[in-house]
């Protein structure tokens, strides 16, 4: 079985406590078994299958389901994409279980209906006795199914280890639904929810966009540009402009030391910047670390003009930008670059180059490199 994409953050967190999560579940496998892309009048949509349909009626019961174990929570949102699940989920009081044991009741009762659906019984409740028939049975199984004989050697008597040699002997159709592992995100105030509850539902636009638009959303995972390597989302051909120019701004002005996009000389560089924009001669290129580089970025975000935007953030094979950024590559204006080797790149005035003082600087240096960079992109991996 494939590993999880995913994996539980926010290890000292307390997850009986108080809190609302947005909850990412995988399908194992990554099998396209929740929703699928279809034509409804000549428009492109997400449809869901009825597997889809029922996790999604069991997550809206889950407050129910919960009373009666004595755990008051509320869900607010959820999505079922093609090959994975969203969810926000609200705990109200201090509870007996934890958010894990919570997710996991999910899981089970979504693997159950799933087995339901191919006229299985359901994975905790089958005796494994059932399998020890076969003439594969590997002998592990037999000995394990005869010494619980009378207790009817249950599935979910069996380690986790002994589980996935059981799901390889026995097939897909017995293994459960979703990856074991899951990934939550805590949230940290109301509007920090409300994101979360606009980030599920926007899922199916965002899904639908990356498909319709391949050449303006790419994700490449290895994109060379010189000598270094990038994880890259966006349109990759901004990198072929003829001109680019690195926005870098100091905090503080160097003479009067005042907050440098309060100055003058930031008002006038802005200035110049745009007027080259507009005048189609420049992408901006920049990290948007300081408060006068972020300025510029949101202005380029907003406005829709050509940005290359660095992170220290990777970009691995999942990940996905926020809405402003997102919605900036749906209209081929962005692309957004991490460098794979940022950690290792020189220390700067001593500090640790994985100290985020480093990273900061460091990222200025790519900025400029690729400011002078006039070749092709060579992608390695999308």
């Amino acid at each position: 079985m494939l590993a999880s994409s995913y994996r539980p953050r926010n290890p000292g967190h307390d997850y009986y406590g108080r809190g609302t999560y947005l909850i990412t579940l995988v399908v194992a496998s990554r099998s396209h078994l929740l929703a699928h892309f279809s034509t409804d009048f000549g428009r492109e949509i997400i449809a869901l299958t009825p597997l889809g349909e029922a996790v999604q009626q069991i997550w809206y019961k889950t407050p129910q389901i919960q009373a009666t174990h004595g755990n008051r929570v509320v869900v607010h949102a959820c999505v079922c994409m093609t090959d994975h699940f969203h969810g926000v989920i609200e705990v109200l009081e201090p509870m007996e279980w934890s958010l894990g044991d919570i997710i996991q009741a999910f899981k089970a009762a979504c693997t159950s209906r799933w087995q339901q659906e191919q006229g299985l019984l359901s994975s905790t409740n089958r005796p494994i006795t059932v399998d020890c028939q076969s003439p594969d049975c590997p002998q592990w199984l037999r000995e394990k199914a005869l010494l619980h004989y009378n207790e009817g050697a249950l599935i979910r008597s069996l380690s986790k280890k002994q589980r996935q040699e059981y799901y390889s002997f026995v097939g897909r159709c017995q293994r459960p639904l979703f990856d074991d592992n899951y990934d939550d995100t805590v949230c940290l105030d109301d509007r920090h929810r409300e994101a979360m509850i606009a980030y599920v539902n926007d899922n199916p636009r965002r899904a639908l966009l990356r498909r319709l638009l391949p050449d303006v959303m790419q994700r490449s995972l290895h994109v060379m540009i010189g000598q270094r390597s990038y994880g890259a989302f966006g349109n990759l051909f901004l990198l072929r402009w003829a001109r680019k120019v690195q926005v870098q701004c100091h905090r503080r002005h160097p003479v009067s030391r005042v907050p440098y996009e309060d100055t003058d000389d930031y008002a006038r560089q802005r200035e110049a910047w745009e007027a080259a924009i507009l005048e189609g001669q420049t992408i901006i290129v920049t990290p948007g670390i300081s408060r006068g580089e972020l300025l510029m970025k949101k202005e380029c975000l907003e406005k829709g003009y050509p940005l290359i935007h660095l992170q220290k953030e990777p970009i691995g094979p999942y990940w996905k930008p926020e809405r402003q950024r997102f919605d900036a590559c749906t209209r081929g204006s962005l692309l957004i670059l991490a460098p794979w080797n940022l950690d290792s790149m020189d220390a700067v005035a001593g500090i640790p180059s994985d100290s985020d003082y480093s990273r900061f600087h460091n990222l200025n240096t790519l900025a400029a490199e690729i400011c002078s960079f006039s070749g092709d992109a060579r992608i390695i991996q999308n």
